[in-house]
């Protein structure tokens, strides 16, 4: 089993600038892909940004140029710059990892609990 923790969210006025962090843990052989999604309320869940094994990033249009996805394979940690925060960047923030836990074993995605990011003034 792997455990994800996420933390750093909160309640920021527009234009300021929050860092997330999801840190896995528990039986873990080899991380893959490291993404966050959001939901807001009412909404879709969506993809923010990903990152690949390789470093490789991606990012959603609404938020290119303002996020900045970044792993620490050390430590097995993803983190989520975000400058430039909008009332629309309120959501939920969700990290979501696949992980493979043995040599043998197939790869497993994981979600996070939640991490609340308000934008408001």
């Amino acid at each position: 089993q792997v455990q994800l923790v996420e933390s750093g969210g909160g309640l920021v006025q527009p234009g300021g600038s929050l860092r997330l962090s999801c840190e896995a843990s528990g039986s873990i052989f080899s991380i893959y892909a490291m993404v966050w999604y959001r939901q807001a309320p009412g909404k879709q869940r969506e993809l923010v940004a990903g990152i690949t094994s390789g470093g490789s990033t991606n990012y959603a249009d609404s938020v290119q140029g303002r996020f900045t996805i970044s792993r620490d394979s050390v430590k097995n940690t993803m983190y989520l710059q975000m400058n430039s925060l909008k009332p629309d960047d309120t959501a939920v923030y969700y990290c979501n990892v696949a992980v493979r836990e043995s040599l043998l074993s197939g790869i497993k995605v994981y979600w996070g609990q939640g991490t609340q990011v308000t934008v408001s003034s």
